[in-house]
């Protein structure tokens, strides 16, 4: 047995005597609980989409410039959830070599066929508009080189539908919804491309999917743009190409009201519809939280919600098409997922699940061998704030309020370099606690802001122990409004090296889809300057964690 099947193995131990359920209503393992708390996946996990497969959920999300693409995540009762794998993970699938946050991998779906037991990922990757599937029969193992689709270039959202009568359509957005007869084996087009729906004249229709129910075809997407306007609506047919009737209840999901203005959950969207083992059914969708000013930093996140689904009628999302943090709704029977853990020691083989790199990485860059119990990084001359693949791994901001700190030391970093901890939402927006050494090889801690164009050193004080460093322990952490960086030599007492508002890191100030990152970097300002840094651990603690 190889040491990742054995720290699954404990962690799956560990999780069903100690962690908590994202209740309030308590619930045994197997009990159904009569409330959860919203997001089911907090923090960027974007686009959301789910299949089902006898009894077992799983999920994925757009990942866009982030690698490995495409994560995906298990689940038996669609409320606790854990990273099981990726969909990409070799250049080969899809290289995102230099992209930035507006680029990458967008709006992906996740289908089952029971037909093969096989599952199927289909998504684009910009700015090519390129769309492809891959498929697997093991979610959580390794998925199929790519299968391109080559009649429909221009447009994103892709989707597949397994048809009762045994045929397989791809599906798309190019304007409107389209539909097209595929060979699932090599992606080749059969027969004629059909015009579906355009939705209710909302902005960007998007994110379609069908399915089937009742001797209807039911064909939902999203409307309005992935903003506060973002709406979910749906029409049916009792023919694939229609003509679709719309539901005079639409939209089906918004918080683009007069009523929720005040809701601290905005963008609601881009959703996905699946039926439990149970008969009941559930709806998935993106969603973003708020704070002052309207805007978000983490990205947009994972929602859960019950519908109302009689036999003939139009479904009916949480009684009302809104959605709250603390949902009161009773849930499938509860199985409870272990949690990320809270301190990565870095004694495992590979990186956990949850680190990611921007780009595709260079692998000499990384080592969890040279040191043990030691994440070794190399810095290249590519920077944070290049449209490239610097020496990065960076996990999702999942809460407002958090502590994120890392032991490293540093004394073995070279000449000209800079490394430390950084708040990533972007390339050219990130907040940095972070060491840096001259061409004479001093050691300085500074707390560095980027904004845009302006790059602000607030605060610069020598290393001691004679330029030569050893361990530090750097932090950045956040009310809410503000993130705050700091250092420690003891790991006790930390000194205060710089602060700055969150809106500046929030998609409504820079745009892109991808949430803020909290991160470990290191960089050099001249080509082979050698050296590297030694990360001990990195800790992530927010209010739920005690919980």
């Amino acid at each position: 047995m190889n040491t990742n099947t054995m720290n699954t193995i404990k962690r799956h131990l560990i999780s069903a005597l100690l962690v908590p359920l994202a209740l309030t209503g308590f619930a045994q393992d197997g009990q159904r609980a009569d409330s959860f708390r919203n997001p089911v996946l907090p923090g960027f996990h974007a686009d959301p989409t789910v299949c089902r497969a006898g009894d077992d959920y799983y999920l994925v999300n757009s990942t866009f410039q982030y690698f490995p693409g495409v994560p995906v995540f298990h689940s038996k009762d669609l409320v606790n959830w854990e990273q099981v794998g990726h969909c990409l993970t070799r250049r080969s699938q899809a290289d995102i070599t230099d992209m930035d946050e507006q680029a990458g991998i967008y709006a992906p779906t996740i289908r089952y066929d029971e037909r093969t037991g096989r599952f199927y990922m289909a998504t684009t990757i910009f700015p090519s508009r390129r769309h492809f599937y891959v498929w697997t029969d093991d979610p959580a193992g390794e998925w199929s080189e790519p299968i391109v689709i080559d009649f429909a270039i221009g447009s994103c959202d892709p989707t597949l539908f397994f048809d009762n009568d045994g045929k397989t359509y791809f599906m798309w957005k190019d304007g409107e919804i389209k539909i097209c007869e595929i060979d699932i084996e090599t992606g080749k087009k059969i027969g004629d491309i059909h015009r579906l729906w355009s939705g209710l004249g909302g902005r960007y229709p998007e994110g379609p999917h069908l399915y089937q129910k009742d001797g209807y075809y039911y064909l939902m997407l999203a409307e309005g743009g992935t903003e506060h306007g973002h709406f979910v609506t749906i029409a049916r047919s009792k023919y694939l190409f229609g003509p679709y009737e719309t539901n005079p209840a639409n939209p089906i999901l918004t918080h683009f009201s007069m009523k929720m203005q005040n809701s601290e959950i905005q963008g609601l969207g881009h959703a996905d519809l699946v039926q439990a083992a149970d008969g009941s059914w559930w709806m998935i969708c993106l969603g973003y939280r708020t704070s002052g000013y309207l805007q978000h930093v983490m990205g947009r996140e994972t929602f859960l919600a019950p519908v109302a689904w009689e036999e003939g009628a139009w479904p009916v999302v949480n009684r009302d098409g809104t959605l709250q943090t603390q949902m009161q709704c009773q849930t499938l029977p509860i199985v409870p997922m272990p949690k990320e853990p809270v301190q990565d020691e870095f004694d495992g083989e590979k990186l956990n699940l949850y680190w990611s790199h921007l780009n595709i990485p260079d692998s000499a860059n990384y080592s969890l061998s040279q040191r043990k119990g030691h994440l070794r990084m190399r810095p290249s001359a590519k920077s944070l704030d290049d449209k490239s693949n610097p020496t990065f791994i960076g996990r999702r901001q999942t809460e407002k309020k958090f502590t994120a700190t890392a032991k490293v030391d540093v004394s073995a970093m070279g000449k000209n370099a800079i490394a430390g901890l950084t708040a990533y939402a972007a390339r050219l927006n990130h907040y940095d606690m972070v060491v840096v050494t001259d061409s004479e090889g001093n050691k300085s801690l500074q707390g560095v802001i980027r904004i845009g164009q302006s790059r602000n050193v607030m605060n610069s004080v020598p290393l001691p122990n004679k330029g030569k460093g050893g361990n530090v322990y750097l932090r950045i952490d956040s009310d809410g409004e503000f993130y705050n960086l700091s250092y420690s030599l003891d790991g006790k007492t930390f000194t205060d090296m710089g602060k700055m508002e969150y809106r500046y890191l929030s998609t409504e100030t820079i745009g892109g889809f991808c949430g803020v990152h909290l991160g470990l970097f290191t960089e050099s300002t001249t080509p082979d300057a050698g050296g590297h840094i030694d990360v001990d651990w990195f800790r992530y603690e927010t209010e739920y964690d005690n919980n």
